[in-house]
């Protein structure tokens, strides 16, 4: 029997988006030049709105240079130091992350959805010594480094600076209309400092003078961003990219979006993933276009923004639009001005992209992308879009399916894991080199990232997903590892053993379940406490939104827990 012939890597190129270059060579600079170029350009250019404050570009460089003088001088940082940023989308998350890369620092950016318990690591692992934080989230960091600083005081962070997100609002107050009322605490939340602490509004009252930053230096190839990323086993992993590996995503995405400096965008997507940091800061930022930031989600005060602002590009996870359509109030909002929308990170429903196509004459256009690398390997071309589809190799890329076992390149529509070759594709991850080594495997003299992804590509060298080799959750786009959770799970007094399945969800895809065996002397123990202790201990998209008890849990003759056996008594139920 012969062996069916492998998919053609280029058969896409029959549909190539017309005038867009298949290959691309992004500029020798660092990301901060991005920051100080379009400054020169577009002094005077709305860059990010925020709750009705229109911040120009002439504005974001000046605090970003303050800010940098301030770390620089006062905090001591110095190229290469990583610095942990941790907040909900605002300009001083813009603010903070290119002052540290105008110092050629390395940004690592943290879920702020994350508990002390989860954030010791982020202190940790990166050796990070000073923290950007919200106020909302400051009591968390502060109990994260006191367990830290109990156990090795030469780990702890020294310098904890903490902003409330009105400070970067006019008059540094919330405005009266256009705010959800169960927003406005948080958004003006004054909490007590440590003492390594420091006042965002006093450190940038600071004239630059007083505290300069060094002349702006660095190359594409050092050390920029530092995003964590699970796995199927053990602690998160930081995934190095260079300035190199997001700038090619970052004008990538501007030519494949045809973005340019008129563009109006909404920045609904967290900065902290790799994806809102590209859509929502970096490319605005490069463009000098202006972005609409959201603090957070929520569909009426995005209808709203629509309406507003004339926002025609936006980027975002498909529960978004999902559940914007389905507010009672969605026909009072203006839609019209929205030109582009797309994204990733789950499955567009058919029956929605439907009626996006029917109801308002727009495509939604699927992507696909990791944490490795730098959020789009995929994209659909723009003339010729495939609905559930992940779209064909984004420029730059070579991607392949092959056999995972022996590394067969397969056939057209044979499923295999995808492999992804490009600049965009992260340098390996921190201080692991294990873990670096095994998510790469060398074909034709190539270095491929593995995926660990299932898909397949069909005639038209479209790729689509069809299963993970990884096992991961996904709950409306976010990654849920389940050996993280069952990590923070073991730390329950009352649990003795746990596994985590993925269970069906109407709305987000999939939701976190944990399958528990409890300790002899806590049966009484309930769901609701074992939720209820989660939502204390960990980030709401990994609590566990149903929690079964058992006797025990299968395992293998090794004694291995055979969480595929539960897994597959769920989805079969």
């Amino acid at each position: 029997m012969t062996t069916p012939a492998a998919a053609d890597p280029t058969r896409h190129y029959a549909f190539w988006p017309k005038r867009l270059p298949r290959h691309l060579s992004p500029p020798e600079t660092t990301l901060w030049a991005n920051l100080d170029i379009t400054q020169r350009r577009f002094p005077d250019h709305p860059l990010f709105v925020f709750f009705g404050r229109v911040i120009y570009t002439h504005e974001l460089h000046a605090a970003v240079e303050r800010l940098a003088g301030w770390l620089h001088t006062v905090a001591g940082v110095r190229r290469g130091d990583r610095v942990a940023l941790c907040m909900q989308n605002s300009p001083q998350y813009a603010i903070a992350f290119y002052a540290v890369l105008r110092l050629n620092a390395v940004v690592v950016p943290v879920n702020p959805m994350n508990k002390a318990a989860e954030l010791t690591h982020y202190i940790t692992d990166p050796g990070a010594r000073v923290a950007i934080v919200g106020s909302d989230l400051a009591g968390e960091w502060a109990a994260a480094n006191a367990e830290v600083a109990r156990d090795d005081p030469a780990r702890a962070l020294t310098h904890l600076l903490v902003t409330r997100y009105s400070d970067e609002m006019h008059n540094h107050r919330v405005p009266a209309d256009g705010v959800p009322e169960a927003w406005r605490a948080w958004l003006d939340l004054s909490v007590p400092l440590a003492p390594y602490g420091h006042d965002w509004r006093e450190v940038m009252a600071t004239e630059v003078p007083a505290h300069p930053a060094p002349a702006a230096g660095g190359h594409p190839d050092d050390l920029a961003v530092l995003p964590y990323t699970s796995g199927t086993t053990g602690l998160p992993k930081g995934c190095m990219h260079t300035h190199r590996t997001i700038m090619h995503n970052v004008v990538a995405g501007a030519i494949w979006g045809d973005g340019t400096s008129e563009t109006v965008s909404l920045a609904a997507v967290p900065m902290f993933h790799i994806t809102g940091m590209l859509y929502c800061l970096h490319l605005p930022i490069y463009l000098g276009s202006c972005a609409v930031i959201m603090p957070r989600w929520d569909r009426d005060v995005a209808g709203e923004l629509i309406s507003k602002w004339k926002i025609d590009s936006w980027t975002m996870v498909p529960t978004m639009i999902i559940d914007l359509l389905g507010s009672p109030n969605v026909d009072r909002y203006d839609l019209s001005s929205l030109q582009y929308i797309g994204g990733g990170g789950a499955a567009m429903p058919q029956a929605v992209a439907q009626r996006l196509l029917e109801q308002f004459d727009l495509t939604f256009m699927e992507g696909y992308g990791l944490t490795e690398t730098a959020a789009p390997s995929h994209s659909n071309p723009f003339q010729r879009p495939k609905q559930q589809c992940l779209g064909v190799p984004y420029m730059s890329v070579d991607a392949r399916v092959v056999d995972p076992e022996t590394l067969r390149p397969c056939a057209v529509n044979e499923p295999g894991e995808i492999l992804i070759h490009g600049p965009q594709v992260f340098k390996g991850y921190w201080q692991n080199r294990a873990a670096t080594e095994a998510a790469f495997v060398q074909i034709d003299g190539k270095w491929f990232f593995r995926s660990g992804d299932m898909g397949r590509v069909d005639e038209d060298g479209y790729f689509f997903m069809t299963d993970r080799l990884k096992r991961m959750i996904n709950a409306s786009g976010f990654k849920v590892w389940p050996a993280e959770v069952e990590a923070l799970l073991f730390r329950h007094p009352a649990v003795q053993e746990a596994c985590v399945i993925a269970t069906r969800d109407a709305y987000r895809g999939e939701s976190v379940k944990a399958v528990i065996v409890l300790r002899g002397n806590a049966k009484g123990t309930t769901a609701q406490e074992i939720i209820d202790w989660a939502h204390d201990n960990m980030a709401a998209y990994k609590v566990p939104r149903s929690v079964e008890f058992v006797d025990a849990l299968p395992k293998s003759g090794s004694g291995k827990v055979m969480w595929r056996a539960l897994q597959e008594r769920e989805t079969g139920g």
